[in-house]
């Protein structure tokens, strides 16, 4: 093969989700890379317009209880526009306080898809690894925000709240799942205080890899009684070794 036919780039796009050396007819991509750009634009769009089917979420986590609420924003359109209202309840949401070490909230967020995929068997993972906690029925939230996690914790009186919510696409992966988790939640709570795991998805993190870095950093939140910037994690003690 000369050098004008021999593709320098193949190597290196087997090592990346990343776009490079696509090549060129003219001015212009050439046909198939633009098709395929143009299909993950569409499934990145169907992910963040879609709905999330809580519905099977919730028989999927059975026997464990679920609880279904939503945020102040009342439709998807109005999600998108104002994040502000995906962060606070809808005041007809009825939540009873407990005694609770942990609440987990599964929320749309901005790819219904990610949820579908990746929510319920991660939350399953997560119960069944921590046997010793007091763990609140699982709350799935409608057109809702990371800190909406915090007034749902807040009013169930629960130490620690994880939220699993879809992450907003990109234009390699459309079902991306975030975790985000806060020592004694309440309204009004920062980003710096939540630590976070992020992209669970197939060609990314594991169930679970991310149910255990999630059960590690529980046991920790619960242990110093703090998330967020402080609470660092030690990947030997969450990671397996390698050879």
């Amino acid at each position: 093969m000369n050098d004008v036919t021999r593709d320098i780039w193949a190597r290196w796009r087997g090592t990346t989700k990343a776009r490079i050396g696509l090549g060129r007819s003219g001015d212009a991509l050439p046909t198939a890379p633009l098709l395929e750009f143009q299909a993950a634009h569409s499934r990145a769009r169907d992910a963040v317009h879609g709905t999330a089917d809580f519905d099977a979420i919730a028989a999927a986590l059975q026997p464990h209880p679920t609880i279904r609420v939503r945020s102040q924003a009342g439709d998807r359109a109005t999600y998108l526009r104002r994040p502000d209202l995906g962060r606070k309840l809808d005041p007809v949401c009825e939540l009873r306080p407990g005694v609770y070490d942990l609440v987990l909230v599964i929320a749309d967020g901005l790819s219904a898809r990610a949820v579908d995929h990746h929510a319920a068997s991660v939350a399953k993972l997560c119960i069944e690894k921590l046997p010793d906690w007091r763990i609140g029925p699982v709350v799935l939230a409608e057109q809702a925000r990371v800190a909406l996690g915090d007034e749902v914790g807040e009013r169930l009186n629960a130490a620690t709240v994880a939220v699993l919510i879809g992450e907003r696409p990109g234009l390699s992966v459309a079902d991306s799942l975030g975790i985000y988790l806060t020592w004694a939640p309440r309204r009004g709570r920062a980003d710096s205080e939540r630590n976070c795991i992020s992209n669970i998805h197939a060609a990314g993190m594991s169930h679970a890899a991310a149910s255990d870095l999630l059960v590690w950093l529980l046991r920790e939140a619960k242990r110093r009684q703090l998330t967020g910037i402080n609470l660092k994690v030690d990947a030997s003690a969450v990671l397996p070794p390698t050879s």
